[in-house]
C-alpha cells in the first residue's frame, strides 16, 4: 500500500507551488492502472496480435495449440487437471477450521453435494454447480453452503479444477495438497464445461444455475462466454468475483504499473501465487479479453455480490457487472440494510446474509427473505463466533 501511495503522489502531478490535488480513489487509480501507462498505444494484449507475446512477459501454450500469456508475466508451462471429490467433510460454520480441513483432506466433498442419482424436480429444475476459487477447494469453498442448498431441494454438484503444480506454473502455495485454482483459468473453464456436461447427462436437466466464489466467477464467464457454456446456463450467483480483475490490495495494481515499463515484476510475483493469481490483476490480458465484449451474456440471469471488506477483490466493486442485452443483473453489496456483517472476501462463503442471497435468487418464492447477522472478519462463524 505504501507503493501504491508513493504512485498516487506521481499520478497526481502535484507542485512544489500549487495546492495539492486530491489524492485518487482506488477506482480512479485502478481505471488508470488498466488504461495503460504507454498511452501511445493500446494495453497490452488488446488486438495487438497473439495472446503469447503481448505483455511484458511471453506466455506460453497449454499444450494444445492455445496461448495464454501476455497476462504481463513471464512464461512458464501450462498443464493440470480437475479432479472428483471422494468422501464427504463436515458442515463448517468457521472459514478458518474449512479451510485446514480441506488442506489436510483435499478431496472431500462438501456435505450433501454429488449425488449423482438425484433427480431435479418440477420445483427445481436446475441442478446447482458450486464452483470454488483460487488456492482453495470444492470442500472449504462450500462446507457451510451446501446442505442448505441441496437441504432446499436442490441437486447440488462440485469438483475441484485448476490442479497444478509448480512445475505447470501453479505457484508454491501448490505443494500444500489443498490448494486448487491456480492453473490458468482457461484451462480451468474447459474442466467445468466438461463437468457442467457430466451434470446435464446424469440430471437430464437442460441448465444448470452457477453459484461461484472468487476465480470461480470470471472462469465461469469465460465458460459461458468462449467455452459454450452460454446457453446451458440460467442463473450465474457470484461471490467476490474478480470480474473485472484486483488490485490485490495494492500490490498487484502496482505490479501492473511498473510491468507497464517493461519490467516483469508480475512474472517473478508469479512463480509464488501462480498463473490464475496474476491472471486475475487489473489490466490482464485474461480481464480485458473476458469483457471486452460487454459483461454479460443473453439469457443469463447473474446475481452479484460483493463485501466491503473484501481485501481480495478490491476495490470491491470490480466484482460488480454490467447487463447486456438478453441478460439481468442484480448487484449486492453484503452490508446494504445489514451493516454488521463484516464479512470479508474469504468468509463471505459463511455468512448466512450471503446464503440467503443465494436460495433467494435460486428460488425466490420459497426465500424471499434475507437474514441479517454479525458475521466475523478474517474467521467467519456462519453468523456467530
Amino acid at each position: 500500500m505504501t507503493g501504491v501511495s508513493l504512485l498516487a503522489v506521481g499520478f497526481a502531478g502535484t507542485s512544489a507551488e500549487a495546492a495539492p490535488d486530491a489524492a485518487p480513489t482506488e477506482q480512479q487509480l485502478g481505471d488508470y492502472i488498466a488504461a495503460g501507462l504507454k498511452q501511445a498505444g493500446p494495453v497490452a494484449g488488446v488486438g495487438t496480435g497473439s495472446a503469447c507475446t503481448s505483455g511484458s512477459g511471453a506466455g506460453s501454450g497449454n499444450g494444445s495449440g492455445d496461448c495464454f500469456g501476455g497476462s504481463g508475466s513471464s512464461s512458464g508451462l501450462s498443464g493440470g487437471y480437475s479432479s472428483d471429490t471422494q468422501g464427504y467433510g463436515p458442515a463448517m460454520t468457521s472459514w478458518t477450521a474449512a479451510f485446514g480441513y480441506g488442506l489436510a483432506n483435499p478431496d472431500a466433498a462438501p456435505p450433501e453435494t454429488n449425488d449423482w442419482n438425484c433427480k431435479p424436480s418440477a420445483e427445481h429444475p436446475r441442478p446447482v454447480v458450486l464452483v470454488h476459487g483460487t488456492w482453495m477447494n470444492a470442500y472449504n469453498g462450500f462446507a457451510f453452503m451446501s446442505k442448505p442448498i441441496t437441504d432446499a431441494g436442490f441437486c447440488t454438484f462440485t469438483f475441484n479444477y485448476g490442479r497444478s503444480n509448480i512445475a505447470q506454473g501453479g505457484g508454491l502455495g501448490s505443494v500444500l495438497p489443498g490448494v486448487m485454482g491456480t492453473g490458468y483459468i482457461q484451462d480451468s473453464a474447459k474442466q467445468l464445461a466438461t463437468f457442467v456436461d457430466r451434470v446435464l447427462a446424469a440430471t437430464g436437466a437442460p441448465k444448470v444455475d452457477i453459484v461461484a466464489h472468487s476465480q470461480g466467477g470470471p472462469m465461469a464467464g469465460w465458460y459461458t462466454k468462449f467455452e459454450g457454456g452460454g446457453p446451458k446456463v440460467q442463473h450465474m450467483i457470484t461471490y467476490g468475483a474478480t470480474n473485472h480483475g484486483t488490485s490485490l490490495d495494492g500490490i498487484g495494481a502496482l505490479g501492473r504499473a511498473v510491468n507497464n515499463f517493461g519490467i516483469d515484476v508480475l512474472g517473478f510475483v508469479e512463480l509464488f501465487v501462480g498463473h490464475a493469481g496474476i491472471q486475475q490483476t487489473i489490466g490482464s490480458d485474461f480481464v480485458n479479453q473476458l469483457n471486452a465484449g460487454g459483461d454479460t451474456v443473453p439469457g443469463i440471469d447473474y446475481t452479484v455480490v460483493g463485501t466491503r471488506y473484501d481485501e481480495v477483490t478490491n476495490p470491491y466493486d470490480l466484482t460488480f457487472l454490467k447487463a447486456g442485452p438478453g441478460a439481468h443483473v442484480d448487484n449486492i453489496l453484503l452490508q446494504d440494510g445489514c451493516e454488521q456483517d463484516v464479512s470479508d472476501h474469504l468468509t463471505i462463503m459463511y455468512s448466512p446474509r450471503a446464503l440467503s442471497i443465494a436460495l433467494r435468487a435460486l428460488d425466490p418464492a420459497q426465500h424471499p427473505d434475507l437474514q441479517c447477522t454479525f458475521n466475523p472478519w478474517v474467521i467467519g462463524g456462519g453468523g456467530s463466533l
